[in-house]
């Protein structure tokens, strides 16, 4: 356990590096040459996303070899995810498609762009990965393992705006956003598919009832936002209660753990 813990600290950071350099280079190169060869760009973007994160899996499977589908959360039942985020995310449906038109101009690809792909890589790379090996396999406590990662996410989402004022409402509302990710993550055991289908239906919603033009958007939008950020905490809350399961991230786990003597 020791190994490894001592193997995640530098393996984890180092590989993420690593991507965030291809990632920011490299992407657009790598689509672009895709998209010559497959001549679909949905299927290029995808491969794209893959190809970029080889730092990330590869890091993951010097780590944990066998047991890599089950470190990044993917061994999860993806039903077990996806019926809870689908009622958490209905204030936020409801609600746009009553305040808000249809958007009849969206595309396929701009929704498996922007809703699909985005919730499956963010939460992958950003949560199972940065997050949660560092969470699950070392002494970090929930703050410092998130917080790194935080950063950047909320900072990769500021070219949705040019002005102070927005980009600071922007960068707030996405840290806050991955606090939560990362913490629904953690309480519903690891599994990737919960947090993956969040973050995919309330990207959806967003963009089927043109909710807003960035990340920040209007109060309306906000406030069914909050309602279902709300209801899959306090409904997380109430399951742990009731099973009588210890929360994941509590007191001694918030900064730092205790030393595994085993």
């Amino acid at each position: 356990m020791k190994k490894l813990q001592s193997r995640s600290y530098l393996l984890v950071p180092a590989a993420f590096l690593v991507y965030l350099l291809i990632r920011n280079a490299w992407f657009s190169i790598v689509y672009q040459f895709l998209l010559a060869h497959i001549h679909e760009s949905v299927t290029a973007y995808f491969v794209a996303s893959c190809v970029i994160g080889l730092p990330i899996f590869i890091a993951t499977w010097l780590l944990h070899k066998k047991k890599f589908a089950d470190s990044l959360g993917l061994s999860g039942n993806f039903l077990k995810g996806f019926f809870p985020a689908l009622l958490f995310t209905a204030p936020m449906f409801v609600g746009y498609s009553l305040i808000y038109e249809f958007n009849a101009t969206l595309t396929y690809t701009q929704v498996a762009v922007g809703a699909l792909f985005a919730g499956f890589f963010e939460e992958l790379y950003f949560r199972a990965f940065f997050f949660g090996l560092l969470f699950r396999y070392t002494r970090l406590g929930f703050i410092p393992a998130l917080l790194i990662s935080a950063l950047i996410f909320a900072s990769l989402h500021l070219y949705q705006s040019e002005e102070p004022a927005a980009m600071a409402g922007i960068f707030i509302a996405t840290l806050m956003g991955a606090g939560f990710f990362a913490w629904l993550y953690a309480e519903w055991k690891f599994n990737i598919w919960l947090i993956v289908n969040m973050h995919v239906l309330m990207n959806l919603s967003w963009m089927l009832f043109d909710a807003g033009d960035n990340a920040l958007g209007p109060v309306l939008s906000n406030i069914f936002r909050a309602v279902t950020i709300a209801s899959a905490i306090l409904t997380t809350l109430w399951i742990k209660k009731r099973q009588q399961q210890k929360l994941e991230v509590n007191r001694n786990t918030i900064w730092l753990k205790a030393v595994d003597n085993g």
